[in-house]
């Protein structure tokens, strides 16, 4: 069996499916790239048994149809070291030996035999949804970062897709904090919902980054399909019912502040540093339309305040946040105000943007407080 690819267009398809190997795996067949070969077409599949994600490449030239399993590490090392030329693909069947040609040499792979790799799953009678690429990979890139990182609530280390007749919503949260995504300019013909584990949704936010066009989804209740441009990704879900998350985002916040959300940023990530090293505790004061930002670890005698001016709605009102949540918050909003609400300083705060330029995009994130010590 022998074919002919182009050595760039070759490792540019590898690494995009490259993010689903791991570098540590109990089947050895599972470190390596399975080839396909049907009709002048070359799919290739990586797997980590949860994950399958496979690319298509168009060949120059090919024999015969066939499979074989070729080593990841050593393929993709090797292709990184050529400049743009045809490579040579020539498979021995029954040994799977292989060996690549190039302009100025040759190269022997010990590959295996491609029954051993692992089945891609398949996905009976699914539903389906179609959105916008860059939708998700918003949604994934906003969310991504509030998912708990618990083996005991396997639930929470995902991101919940909550499918509607109206709108979709992306949900994460680890207990301390939660994001919640929704887009009402995208909506499905039946209500589902399901858990996407986290590995399989960084890959879509680290692949959706370029792509243009839509993504298709098809979901069953064990597994998700997600097709786009040449690329697709099938993974297993996270089996259990997400916590209703509605019912911890406080309704009522008589208290309102709306900040510069860069100068709230810098200033937070200034004054943490005098922070106490386990709590990461900042204080949050507000007394009419200043804001006061402090921290102070009491063991090392450190202390830091500063003031910014803000809009304030209600009450005088002093609270307490864990800075490393205010902060990776604060860096996944894009408005240049951001509204922080409060009902009490012992209920959560919410984050959202101030002044959205979509009006199908809603962004809310929740930060549960922590005790002050006064």
């Amino acid at each position: 069996m022998k074919f002919i690819v182009s050595s760039s267009h070759l490792l540019k398809e590898l690494n995009s499916i490259a993010g689903v190997l791991n570098s540590s795996n109990t089947l050895p067949i599972l470190d390596n790239f399975l080839f396909d070969i049907k009709k002048g077409s070359l799919v290739v599949s990586a797997s980590d048994l949860e994950s399958v994600m496979t690319t298509q490449i168009k060949l120059d030239k090919s024999d015969k149809d066939g499979k074989v399993a070729i080593p990841a590490k050593l393929l993709l090392d090797t292709l990184k070291t050529f400049a743009e030329q045809p490579l040579t693909f020539t498979i021995d069947t029954t040994t799977h030996g292989i060996e690549l040609s190039s302009d100025n040499g040759k190269y022997r792979l010990a590959g295996q035999n491609a029954e051993d790799f692992p089945k891609t799953p398949e996905i009976d009678s699914p539903a389906s949804i179609t959105m916008d690429a860059d939708v998700l990979y918003t949604a994934m890139n906003k969310t991504i970062f509030a998912s708990g990182n618990d083996e005991l609530r396997p639930v929470m280390s995902g991101v919940f897709f909550e499918l509607n007749k109206d709108n979709v919503t992306f949900v994460a949260t680890d207990a301390h904090k939660l994001v919640r995504y929704k887009r009402l300019d995208t909506k499905a013909t039946k209500g589902a919902a399901f858990i996407l584990p986290k590995k399989p949704a960084n890959l879509l936010k680290g692949q959706l980054q370029s792509v243009d066009g839509d993504v298709k989804v098809e979901y069953t209740d064990t597994n998700a399909h997600f097709t786009f441009s040449n690329v697709s990704l099938i993974c297993r879900l996270i089996d259990g019912k997400y916590p209703n998350y509605e019912a911890v985002i406080p309704k009522e916040n008589p208290n309102r502040v709306t900040v510069e959300r860069i100068a709230f940023l810098t200033s937070i990530k200034r004054v943490s540093i005098f922070s106490n090293k386990t709590t990461h505790q900042v204080r949050l004061n507000i007394k009419g339309n200043e804001l006061t930002i402090s921290a102070e670890d009491l063991d090392f005698s450190n202390e830091a305040n500063e003031r910014l001016t803000c809009d304030h709605q209600g009450e005088d009102i002093e609270i307490g946040f864990n800075s490393r949540f205010l902060v990776e918050m604060l860096s996944n909003i894009e408005s240049d105000m951001v509204n922080l609400e409060m009902s009490a300083p012992n209920r959560a705060g919410i984050l959202s943007p101030a002044d959205g330029d979509d009006e199908n995009e809603k962004l809310l994130m929740l930060v549960m407080p922590v005790m002050l010590n006064n």
